[in-house]
């Protein structure tokens, strides 16, 4: 029987990237899929590309966000999270509004979410979040990332406890070759993964299937929580 057979995955920022890729995968494991998505054209080819359920509002809007949950329809086994964009600047040209904005958008984000799932995740179900090792070693533009790379894995901590029996955890990721790479590089794209692609000792870049493989493990190995996951392909160690 395919691992995830009979349960319901919802993934919240779910039409594209790592959490299409994880959601396509879940799929594949047996599951029914819900997306949510701001862009609700990216959202409805996504889901009908999977045969999922969907829901278009912005999962930052702490009013969507809240009315999403009270109208799901029923209890799901597992919620991934990723949600939220990164902010890089340095000092000198640093503006505090969207700093804030990017660590409100995950790391309040995520206790946001444990509030509302309280009452929807289904006993011994998971709540993943998605967050980075590329704010662990300090570095000019690195100053608001950096905070959330320290925040979210102490709060996926306390949220495995307060969720429990259910399972909280965080998965950390270092570049991942998605569109939003793509849109934050932008013309130095390819020159990025051509470094890596040298650097990494697995030889090429992390690509979203490789965080969706490990998303559908940490559903399945009820072992799991409270802990944060690197896949980054030995990034951190180069």
């Amino acid at each position: 029987m395919p691992a995830l057979q009979g349960q319901t995955v919802l993934v919240i920022g779910g039409s594209a990237g790592m959490g299409l890729a994880t959601a396509r995968a879940a799929r594949a494991a047996g599951a029914e899929a819900i997306l949510t998505a701001r862009n609700p054209e990216r959202l409805e080819r996504a889901a009908s590309e999977i045969g999922a359920r969907s829901a278009a509002f912005d999962a930052t809007d702490p009013a969507a966000l809240e009315r999403f949950f009270a109208e799901l329809p029923g209890p799901v086994d597992h919620i991934f999270v990723t949600a939220g964009r990164p902010y890089y600047a340095p000092l000198d040209v640093l503006e505090l509004e969207p700093a804030e904005r990017s660590f409100n958008d995950h790391v309040w984000l995520a206790f946001r979410i444990a509030k509302l799932a309280r009452t929807k995740l289904r006993a011994g179900g998971t709540l993943t979040f998605i967050g980075g090792t590329g704010g662990r070693r300090p570095g000019v533009g690195l100053g608001p990332i950096s905070v959330g790379t320290a925040a979210l894995p102490a709060a996926v901590r306390t949220l495995a406890l307060e969720l429990a029996p259910s399972r909280v955890n965080l998965i950390a990721p270092g570049f991942v070759d998605t569109d939003l790479s793509a849109e934050l590089l932008g013309d130095g794209l390819d020159a990025r993964r051509a470094e890596l692609a040298a650097a990494l000792p697995i030889g090429r870049v992390v690509g979203p299937d490789d965080i969706a493989a490990l998303a559908v493990h940490v559903m399945t190995n009820t072992a799991l929580t409270g802990a944060t996951f690197d896949i980054d392909g030995g990034q951190q160690l180069v």
